[in-house]
């Protein structure tokens, strides 16, 4: 048994309007939450792909243990900011106004960021980034360089291809009717798209934070330049412009339009916005 992708459309129709009800702390509140469920998805894949030197082997590793993230968001009614794009939907249906909708996503952004930005810290305080002589750590800043040396449009269009998966696999697991068809649905959705590494703007609230924080050891600063060659300009690089300007903006972006535009309205007027018409 399972729910059609025209019945799960009505349902997201109608939650929408449920969601516009949510208290500014209920809501900020689970989209804490969410930030910090993508966080341990992220900080697992960085310790079981760290020591791979392939590159497809380690997304591929990454890949099968990041989706962990959003298949707690899914069942824990957290609030994430990529899959919550489609709540456009709501002004489709006129149950959400824009403005109600603005806010809404901030709010979810900035709990996803407040989420993620606190796993990374106490990631930190943990050791956790000690494993393997301090290559962790090394690790972790080599991977937030990389992502804010990505060119505006690079970041963008690979944030709209990560959101077209995002939002397939949150409304594929709301066609399952059970517990583990939820997680099956998610799962190889999400494996796709962290093997592709396509961009995702509250996975990388955890990983560029993670990177700057890094960064501010010196040991790992050290085995990053020796072990990973980086250089002085390429370590000087990350900082907290280059987080905000160079990836989170136009991935926030590229997440909206994939998300809303690609996924959620067309799937809205396919299955949801026609039938309405014909009435």
């Amino acid at each position: 048994m399972f729910n059609t992708i025209s019945e799960v459309m009505e349902q997201y129709s109608v939650n929408t309007g449920k969601k516009a009800q949510y208290k500014f702390g209920e809501l900020f509140a689970r989209a804490i939450l969410a930030g910090a469920m993508i966080a341990f998805g992220a900080e697992a894949s960085n310790v079981a792909a760290h020591g791979i030197a392939d590159v497809g082997l380690a997304r591929t590793v990454a890949g099968a243990v990041f989706p962990i993230g959003l298949m707690m968001v899914i069942l824990m009614g957290a609030e994430l900011f990529t899959g919550d794009c489609m709540l456009v939907i709501g002004v489709a249906e006129k149950t959400i106004s824009v403005k109600k909708l603005i806010l809404m996503l901030i709010t979810i952004w900035i709990g996803n960021f407040a989420g993620g930005a606190l796993i990374a810290a106490l990631i930190y305080f943990s050791g956790q980034y000690n494993y393997s002589g301090g290559c962790l750590g090394a690790y972790t800043i080599k991977v937030a360089i990389g992502k804010t040396g990505l060119s505006f449009g690079t970041a963008f269009v690979s944030g709209i291809l990560c959101n077209i998966l995002v939002c397939a696999a949150v409304l594929m697991a709301m066609c399952a009717a059970d517990v583990v068809g939820k997680l099956f649905a998610s799962f190889f959705i999400i494996f796709a798209f962290v093997i592709s590494g396509f961009e995702h703007c509250v996975a990388n609230m955890y990983y560029i934070t993670a990177g700057l924080i890094c960064k501010m050891n010196p040991g790992y600063m050290n085995v990053a330049a020796e072990k990973y060659g980086l250089s002085a300009e390429q370590l000087g690089s990350l900082n907290i412009k280059s987080f905000l300007v160079n990836n989170l903006l136009p991935v926030t972006l590229g997440n909206i339009v994939g998300g809303a535009l690609l996924v959620g309205l067309p799937l809205y007027y396919i299955n949801v916005g026609r039938k309405n018409k014909k009435r």
